[in-house]
């Protein structure tokens, strides 16, 4: 038998630097190691496009794209349009001989506009789109050095600045900052918005075992507090941790926006903000629904504590203010989305130019930010119930509407934004508990608990591979159970009052044979659900470490399908939430909030 070697994975191995990517070729232009010829156009002239949906081509500007989408390809249109490339160097040179399989001059760039590698290829371009390139492509010979294009790149900058000031230099993320960043710079090397970028780079930056990172958000600040002070609360435990809950009360009222974005909003194509909670810090100071939710929960959370224990509550006028915000991000299927309303139509995705990731180019309902906003103004209604009582009633109507219309016929939600199935079916089950729903009234609720009782493992745990955000299909984590998967499974399951549930009889359950169901599936539905939950919570405490930490296993966040991110202080937050709920409502058998 002959043994053959792997080949190296090189960039030549993969047909050299024609076939990265459009972000990719993008910045290798800027470098002047690619010719701008060999990008599809980002043409600065869409932004001159009527925004009116009645001029029907309105449906199509910029300005209706996802706000991250959007905010991305406005610097990039820029610096295409401008055609902004480093000086050639010796360096330069030397990279355009490295980088590529054939001879630079001899190049095909038309051709090298559509190519990309197998392994970064999520999202082919439809026919439709590689035509709509095609005509943008030859009608760069006329746009180019014409009065028309003067303009739209002034329009364009105005955007620039509006957003820069805005977000006080830091912008809605890393991407469109360094390259408003280079913006500037191509306008004014010495003016004053270039100089007031340089220092917010740092919002960005961090240093990790492995080295410098730049992360994707400057921080999740907000949503990690917000996170934080609901499961300590959920514990039992607050008269312990006073003192941090203080300060993270004393933050939650700091991070608040309280004035709104300058206007005029619709000129920039701006939400509303006041009263909204960000992602992150103020100065960000972009709005998001869940955020929103998460922050105000957290606010009305602390509100039922002792002042003197956790600090003076939100004030009733900014609570409003919030609830205002949430009540506008409606739209018309009845879910949220996450910065704005969607704003056209979803088929617009056919000119999604990003290779890489899914879903860039509306912004879309989703269960999770739904759900979030069902259960902040559930918790609102509470202590406040006379703020907007039939506006707030009708809304939770139509979310929980759309909740249902989400859920799979397996039972289970696609989470958007989290390490997926098992994220989303905890904020589908949470909404519906929050409704007054439970497994014992619900179907929607018994089959969520079913999908997610089957996927319990051996070792008591749930573990979840990223895989399934990719392929849109429950994929089992290889090795042990992971503690958050376990934790957000532990939580859908109480939190839609699955622990008071009897076992299956034998005689409702599938038989063995179906192929919709294993054995080991089945075994799960036999078993008493609270010792589902006792073997939950078991592996969780098995995880734990003598410093009280949990360890920080695979990935559990994800954006736009197919792009990780690293909460790390999700390993903490949530196994604590989940302990905490199993504790008081299996154990102690408290009553599920009504």
């Amino acid at each position: 038998m002959v043994l053959q070697a792997t080949p190296p994975f090189t960039i030549h191995s993969r047909g050299g630097a024609t076939f990265i990517t459009s972000w990719g070729k993008f910045w290798l232009a800027v470098l002047g190691v690619f010719s701008w010829d060999g990008m599809n156009p980002l043409t600065p002239e869409m932004w001159l496009l009527p925004y009116s949906k009645w001029s029907g081509i309105g449906m199509m500007h910029p300005g209706r794209f996802w706000c991250h989408c959007r905010l991305v390809y406005l610097p990039m249109s820029y610096v295409y349009g401008r055609q902004g490339t480093c000086k050639p160097t010796a360096l330069t040179a030397a990279l355009r001989t490295e980088l590529f399989v054939e001879e630079y001059g001899s190049i095909d760039w038309n051709k090298a506009r559509n190519l990309c590698a197998k392994e970064d290829l999520y999202y082919p371009h439809p026919p439709v789109q590689d035509w709509l390139w095609w005509s943008l492509y030859k009608a760069e010979n006329v746009l180019r050095g014409s009065w028309l294009r003067d303009r739209a790149l002034k329009e364009i900058m105005t955007h620039i600045h509006y957003e820069d000031r805005n977000t006080r230099y830091i912008d809605i993320g890393p991407v469109n900052k360094v390259i408003n960043m280079l913006c500037c710079w191509l306008e004014n090397p010495q003016g004053e918005e270039y100089q007031r970028h340089l220092p917010r780079v740092h919002d960005y930056l961090w240093v990790a075992e492995d080295g410098l990172k730049m992360q994707g958000y400057n921080g999740s600040q907000l949503w990690d507090t917000a996170f934080a002070v609901q499961a300590l609360i959920e514990t039992g435990l607050s008269n312990e941790v006073g003192v941090c809950l203080k300060k993270a009360h004393d933050y939650i009222h700091n991070s608040q926006v309280v004035e709104e974005a300058a206007a005029p909003l619709s000129k920039y194509y701006r939400h509303i903000s006041k009263g909204a909670w960000p992602f992150s810090t103020r100065d960000h100071g972009w709005p998001i629904s869940d955020c929103s939710s998460e922050g105000l929960k957290a606010a009305l959370a602390l509100a039922l504590e002792p002042d003197d224990l956790v600090g003076s509550s939100v004030p009733a006028p900014r609570l409003n203010d919030c609830v205002n915000v949430i009540l506008s991000y409606q739209n018309a299927d009845g879910g949220m989305a996450t910065y704005e309303n969607t704003r056209s139509f979803h088929w617009l995705e056919v000119v999604n130019p990003a290779e890489t990731f899914g879903d860039i180019i509306v912004d879309y309902s989703y269960v999770e930010c739904t759900s979030a906003c069902i259960t902040a103004l559930v918790a609102f209604r509470k202590q406040h119930p006379h703020h907007r009582k039939a506006e707030i009633q009708a809304s939770l109507n139509k979310a929980e509407a759309f909740v249902r219309s989400t859920q799979r016929p397996d039972g289970s939600w696609y989470g958007s934004w989290g390490v997926c199935f098992t994220y989303g079916c905890w904020f589908g089950a949470a909404g519906l508990a929050a409704m007054g729903w439970r497994c014992d009234t619900d179907g929607a609720l018994r089959r969520c608990c079913d999908f997610i009782a089957a996927k319990q493992r051996a070792d008591g745990g749930w573990g979840e591979s990223y895989l399934s955000c990719q392929d849109k299909v429950y994929s089992q984590l290889d090795g042990d159970s992971h503690v958050v998967n376990t934790a957000w499974a532990m939580m859908t399951l109480i939190s839609a009052g699955h622990h008071l549930r009897t076992p299956a009889h034998p005689s409702s359950l599938p038989p063995s044979s179906s192929s919709s169901s294993s054995e080991s599936e089945l075994q799960h539905l036999r078993q008493t659900p609270r010792a589902a939950l006792a073997r939950g919570a078991a592996f969780l405490t098995s995880m734990q470490t003598a410093s009280g930490d949990w360890p920080q296993q695979h990935i559990s966040g994800v954006f736009n399908r197919n792009s990780m991110i690293t909460y790390a202080n999700y390993r903490n937050i949530f196994p604590l939430w989940a302990l905490g709920l199993f504790r008081r409502h299996v154990l102690l058998e408290e009553a599920l909030p009504l």
